[in-house]
């Protein structure tokens, strides 16, 4: 895959950490406005622009780009981001509690996007690529990250540790008590470039609809511009490229308002008949083919043989939603049913049963992790994941580093 430096938009270090900011999609406009009040400074004046509109502004009106263009330029022009002289690559550590993830910097080319050689496992809705695509066109930058991962080269390790052991550029610590570190790379990068060559395939672990609008806002570029040459700063989007062994997925819980009809004993019966059910006391599964249900004030542990099946079939979400969503609860479509929430694994199972116990959900489902290797294989195979089936943690701070797409 092709990879190659580029000259960041960045923070001043004394800044940093008053910039970086969550990525915008993790957020809703309100939490958003919450996250960066009293700091004018944060990174979510340029990603979500609306904060800084009324409350009634329609989200997708143009002043809200143009909002995100004044706030991008006004950074530019009071020195709280700087413009790096010369291209770079970028090494960036994320240390959560115990885990830690390095990973790469650097630009992308669009082509390997639209050819497969950077893979995808989820579908893109049309209303979030145009967001990012025109929020990319308006602002002239890539303001997040790609979230990409490749299967580990010895090579590449032996870059990234030699990096490592040199003082970092950045170096802090955010409110959510996650570290990120960033070591700049300079001077002659032909080394990574090269090992990238040998890499046959990325993934994309997150940020789908940030790399579709990414390559949208390419091709319109292209297209704009009778002189292309190929070489245009537009051609390649911002990741950040992580080897496999390194990454974490939580899993992605799942929630139904209401039991279609059952009495909770009536549904328990009819899950016995689908699953081998044992009330347990705990919350989370030990492994895959099971799934742990939470109903009536109750954990039950519901489990099923290994079977023979494509890569989306025999994954637990799938089984779950083939024998138990759509057949008992009428769950057809997922992706569109208000009767089902998704509760990301970082927020635990404790918020599962509260919303049970509360009267919000009437049944929760925790769930054991996809595998990345899981992951790999259906996008390898060209399939699509079920919606929420993966959730990756700690998520990529956006403001670190910023692609100027001239």
């Amino acid at each position: 895959m092709r990879t190659r430096p580029f000259a960041a938009l960045r923070p001043r270090p004394d800044l940093v950490a008053k910039v970086a900011a969550v990525p915008y999609d993790v957020v809703d406009t309100g939490e958003a406005r919450a996250m960066a009040a009293g700091n004018p400074l944060s990174f979510l004046h340029v990603s979500r622009p609306e904060i800084d509109l009324p409350p009634d502004t329609d989200p997708h009106a143009a002043e809200v780009y143009a909002q995100g263009a004044r706030a991008l330029h006004g950074m530019l022009a009071d020195g709280t981001l700087l413009r790096e002289p010369e291209r770079c690559l970028y090494v960036y550590r994320q240390i959560m509690g115990s885990h830690s993830q390095t990973g790469v910097v650097a630009c992308c080319h669009i082509d390997d996007y639209a050819k497969d050689v950077i893979r995808k496992h989820e579908k893109t809705r049309q209303d979030k690529e145009d967001d990012r695509t025109r929020h990319a066109l308006t602002l002239n930058v890539n303001s997040g990250p790609v979230f990409l991962t490749y299967r580990d080269t010895s090579e590449l390790d032996r870059l990234i540790a030699a990096v490592t052991d040199t003082p970092p550029l950045y170096d802090f610590s955010a409110d959510d008590g996650i570290r990120h570190i960033v070591w700049r790379v300079s001077g002659d990068t032909a080394a990574w470039v090269d090992s990238f060559a040998r890499v046959d395939v990325a993934y994309v672990a997150d940020g789908h609809h940030r790399a579709k609008a990414a390559f949208r806002a390419g091709c319109e570029r292209r297209a704009a511009n009778p002189h292309h040459t190929g070489e245009e700063e537009y051609n390649w989007f911002l990741a950040v490229l992580f080897p496999a062994s390194h990454l974490r997925i939580l899993p992605y819980n799942r929630c139904v308002s209401d039991l279609h009809g059952f009495t909770a004993r009536e549904f328990l019966a009819r899950v016995r008949e689908r699953f081998d059910v044992h009330a347990t006391r705990r919350a989370a599964p030990e492994g895959p083919q099971q799934t742990h249900m939470y109903l009536a004030g109750k954990w039950y542990r519901l489990a099923w043989e290994a079977f023979e099946g494509d890569p989306v079939s025999v994954l637990d979400v799938s089984v779950l939603q083939d024998r138990l969503l759509r057949p008992l609860l009428g769950i057809e479509d997922p992706r569109t049913d208000t009767r089902i929430s998704f509760v990301g694994g970082i927020r635990g199972t404790d918020e599962l049963a509260r919303r049970v116990d509360r009267g919000r959900d009437a049944v929760a489902f925790s769930m054991y992790p996809v595998t990345v290797a899981e992951m790999m294989a259906i996008a390898d195979a060209g399939q699509i994941m079920p919606p929420k089936s993966t959730w990756f943690e700690p998520k990529l701070r956006s403001g670190l580093l910023v692609h100027s797409l001239d």
